[in-house]
């Protein structure tokens, strides 16, 4: 097989375990098989591939693992993974934990399914912002802190899990709101003007730049008679609140727009 004599499918390396046990995994799994497509770093020099399984556990062990962590899927799988490993004589042996999977609502995130968008080049790449993957939410902005944030409030369980994605852009925000630096702007400014307001005179008062950060210090923001103001800010006949009744539009102030 490791000479090339054989095709795909001609040939498998299978471990002599037991045909008749219950597990299906342990029915004599197959080890390696014989793979012929290049390889994006050993080109054609090598033909024979190890399935999952086999890879797994030695790997763990070679590379030091102590908990290998993994999706409910492979609990069938764990008496193998154990199996190669006291086979293999290993010393130091890793063991293996099963969890619930992580979902998000309105989210897609089977690695099969979105191979498949990158491939059919629907998408820019794996690190394409729209992608739920680690590069693809970087390029998106989200911090890692977020995301980590998010992670340990899911907590790990079980059971299957399939949270709102709402949840993960509040993680977002949070942690935005407490590190992004602040910049205040009146998108669509509406002049407002205070007619019983001293023409000359001007206030300067005290703002903090960020409720959630006292060490972002504080600003000065000045206050006088022509303001500036968020045009959604201002109505002049406002929607009627649950009870009934019609909040005012107006402060006590007099005051005017343009």
């Amino acid at each position: 097989m490791r000479a090339g004599e054989f095709e795909n499918g001609q040939r498998t390396l299978r471990a002599k375990i037991d045909m008749a046990s219950t597990n299906l995994v342990m029915r004599d799994p197959v080890l390696y098989r014989v793979h012929k497509r290049p390889h994006h770093r050993t080109g054609t020099a090598w033909c024979i591939y190890p399935m999952y399984d086999f890879a797994q556990s030695p790997t763990d062990a070679y590379d030091g693992v102590t908990h290998s962590l993994c999706t409910l899927e492979f609990i069938d799988h764990r008496p193998l993974y154990d199996w190669l490993l006291v086979e293999g004589e290993v010393e130091n042996r890793p063991v293996q934990i099963e969890f619930g999977p992580l979902g998000l609502t309105y989210t897609m995130l089977g690695k099969r399914f979105l191979r498949r968008l990158v491939e059919e080049g629907r998408v820019s790449g794996w690190d394409d912002p729209r992608l739920p993957t680690l590069c693809g939410m970087r390029r998106r902005g989200v911090p890692p802190a977020a995301i980590r944030r998010f992670c340990e409030g899911a907590g790990l369980t079980r059971h299957e899990q399939v949270l709102q994605i709402e949840q993960f852009e509040a993680a977002v925000r949070d942690e935005l709101n407490r590190t992004a630096p602040r910049a205040m702007a009146v998108l669509r400014p509406l002049k407002l003007v205070i007619e019983n307001y001293p023409d000359n005179l001007e206030e300067q008062l005290e703002a903090v730049n960020n409720p959630e950060d006292p060490s972002a210090g504080t600003r000065r923001v000045p206050f006088s008679r022509e303001l500036w103001i968020e045009r959604d800010d201002f109505m002049e006949d406002p929607p009627r609140s649950s009870s009934g009744s019609r909040p005012d539009a107006r402060s006590a102030c007099a005051m005017r727009t343009s």
